[in-house]
């Protein structure tokens, strides 16, 4: 056993990077918060306030309900660690729950427990996983030199004439090889911008 090993400090901040690594992997904060939100509801139904000599007894007619709706919202938690592919359906049925355990226990828990579900069900319907190191490189390579997504080409404008020739205008996004500049043809030399918009007028005249 190496010494970094055997190290407390060292075996500390090896669990805490596994810890965070699969955190990362997963809606961690969502199903921590869901867990959370069953305390209160299967528990206040249940509990007894005492008062000196009084004891308050804050049980209500659907306190079974209530312990099966604290008992769910512990099971969706721990979905949502466990098999984060069905996030979406466990964060909409944590904020179903959330909200039916208003009139069913306490006002969801004093409020607390429904606070906590809306929080976990709308936290794991939007996260998504993040891309890899990799993939995130590759999608960075994917993109032109120039700015522009990959598959984008450059489209250059040429006006043609009736000699067969085109004045190239270069890119109107001001990319590709030349300027966005109207320049000779390159079936003509000799032809000029002034002979090239002539012949068009003469075209468009008939």
């Amino acid at each position: 056993m190496s010494a970094e090993s055997s190290d407390p400090r060292g075996r500390f901040t090896y669990w805490r990077l596994r810890f965070r690594a699969w955190r990362g992997t997963r809606p961690f904060w969502a199903g921590l918060s869901t867990l959370l939100s069953g305390v209160p509801i299967a528990y206040f139904p249940y509990a007894n306030l005492k008062l000196g000599n009084l004891t308050l007894t804050m049980a209500t007619t659907a306190g079974a309900g209530s312990l099966i709706i604290g008992v769910l919202l512990a099971t969706l938690g721990l979905t949502m660690w466990f098999q984060s592919i069905v996030r979406v359906f466990a964060g909409v049925a944590t904020i179903l729950l959330g909200l039916v355990s208003i009139p069913v226990s306490n006002l969801g828990g004093f409020t607390i427990g429904v606070v906590l579900a809306l929080i976990g069900g709308g936290l794991s319907i939007a996260w998504a996983p993040g891309l890899p190191a990799g993939a995130a490189d590759e999608h960075t390579d994917h993109r032109a030199g120039d700015g522009r997504p990959a598959g984008h080409a450059a489209v250059r404008q040429q006006t043609f004439v009736p000699d067969g020739g085109a004045v190239d205008q270069g890119t109107p996004d001001g990319g590709g090889d030349g300027p966005f500049l109207p320049g000779p043809s390159d079936g003509d030399p000799n032809l000029t911008d002034t002979t090239a918009h002539a012949n068009g007028g003469r075209n468009s005249a008939g």
